[in-house]
Formats: C-alpha cells, structure tokens, sequence
C-alpha cells in the first residue's frame, strides 16, 4: 500500500492525521473543498529537515500510528521534499 504525507517539520509536537483535501491537488490546499482520499495524510514532526532527521521520525512516527514495525516502511518518493510517497509493505 502506498500513502501520501505532507511533513510540516520543526512543530512543537509529533502528530498524525488524515487530511480533508487531496495532497496531490496542491499544497496547502486543506479547506475541506475534496473529500478525504483513502492514504494521505499530514504528520507533524519535531525533528529539523536537517541530514535526515525528519525523514527518520517520519518513519518512526508512522509505524507507532499503524502499529506496524519501522522495517516495512520506506520512503519511495520525496526524500527532500514536503510531500513523500511511503511504501507500506503488508505483513505476509
């Protein structure tokens, strides 16, 4: 399964959410215009867009919210940018 995430770095805490309009209709636009589409999401993350960090959490953050283990997530897509595409491998 894959899922879109906008990253908004550097937030006073760590969340997960799922968002109220397409991420892929352009950034920013979370007004409840669209419904909300099966695998995107915004997460807030405390660490820094700095040499990894972000990314890091990202994934650490994620697993905690799918309770699934860090090793079936990976970033497929937008390493450096705001919006990632994440693989979700299904546990066989």
């Amino acid at each position: 399964m894959r899922i879109y995430v906008k990253v908004s770095p550097r937030s006073s805490k760590n969340e997960v959410y799922p968002v109220k309009s397409s991420l892929l209709q352009g950034v920013g636009k979370f007004n409840g215009v669209t419904k909300i589409k099966y695998g995107e999401y915004k997460v807030k993350l405390t660490a820094p867009p700095v040499d990894g960090e972000a990314n890091i959490m990202l994934i650490k953050i994620l697993a905690e919210y799918f309770a699934v283990p860090k090793s079936t997530l990976a970033i497929i897509g937008g390493k450096s940018a705001k919006i990632k595409i994440i693989e979700v491998q299904t546990l066989a």
